[in-house]
């Protein structure tokens, strides 16, 4: 199974991310027991919801989107998250299958 799922209004997209990252940046995949994860690495630490708006802001710059237009869906306290990325699907679900 993808990493991302087309939803109302925009895209949910499964992602890993590695708080305190040497490698920042939108990258790879990681394996999950539902299927895969798309990998994000931050400089920020899990802390005060630095690190979720880091991941945010790292995907909404890989994807040419606004940082606004992505939320936490599921997971504010895990690394294993549901990020929702508003806009039109098509659109994002091209730029996810090139990353």
């Amino acid at each position: 199974m993808g990493f991302w799922r087309a939803a109302e209004g925009g895209v949910r997209v499964a992602v890993k991310v590695q708080p305190k990252s040497r490698r920042p940046g939108v990258g790879g995949r990681a394996p999950d027991v539902e299927g895969t994860r798309l990998r994000i690495g931050v400089t920020e630490a899990a802390e005060d919801g630095r690190a979720n708006r880091a991941a945010c802001a790292a995907l909404a710059g890989a994807l040419g989107v606004r940082a606004a237009d992505i939320s936490v869906t599921q997971g504010a306290a895990s690394r294993e998250k549901t990020l929702f990325v508003a806009g039109e699907a098509g659109v994002l679900v091209a730029r996810l299958e090139a990353l």
